[in-house]
């Protein structure tokens, strides 16, 4: 059984474009319409490098996420060929105009995801931080 919460109306959400949902706690959930008026949701998280997919480009049933274009399907969440991930969909209602989005999904999906650091003193810079690369220095 599912508690659905009403979020927005659909001509809140820009034709090929996204809203964010935020939670009490996790990641948000992006919003997207596409250019025939469906409606998606999913985690506002790419699988790739977690760039957030509700500043990507809606094209079709995909959005393109706005860090490195991977395009990842709005109905599943998972990236075309050949790139491999998924992010996590949530279930969307349109009703009278109105999007409604599971309210049991809201409180329980993903909510162990963090989102990804950067900016300065995103790394550590420590021994065996993932995050921080080491490049080695152009020479002439």
């Amino acid at each position: 059984m599912s508690d659905w919460k009403p979020i927005c109306s659909v001509t809140d959400i820009p034709v090929l474009g996204a809203r964010r949902v935020e939670r009490a706690k996790g990641i948000a959930v992006a919003v997207f319409r596409n250019s025939e008026d469906k409606v998606f949701a999913l985690l506002d998280r790419c699988p790739h490098k977690g760039g957030p997919l509700s500043q990507g480009i809606v094209f079709g049933e995909s959005v393109a996420c706005p860090l490195h274009n991977w395009s990842i399907g709005l109905a599943d969440g998972c990236a075309k060929s050949p790139d491999e991930g998924c992010t996590i969909p949530f279930a969307v209602k349109v009703e009278a105009g109105r999007v409604h989005l599971d309210g049991i999904e809201l409180a329980t999906l993903a909510l162990d995801l963090v989102a990804p650091k950067c900016g300065p003193g995103a790394s550590t810079g420590a021994l065996g931080d993932a995050s921080f690369d080491i490049q080695a220095p152009h020479t002439a």
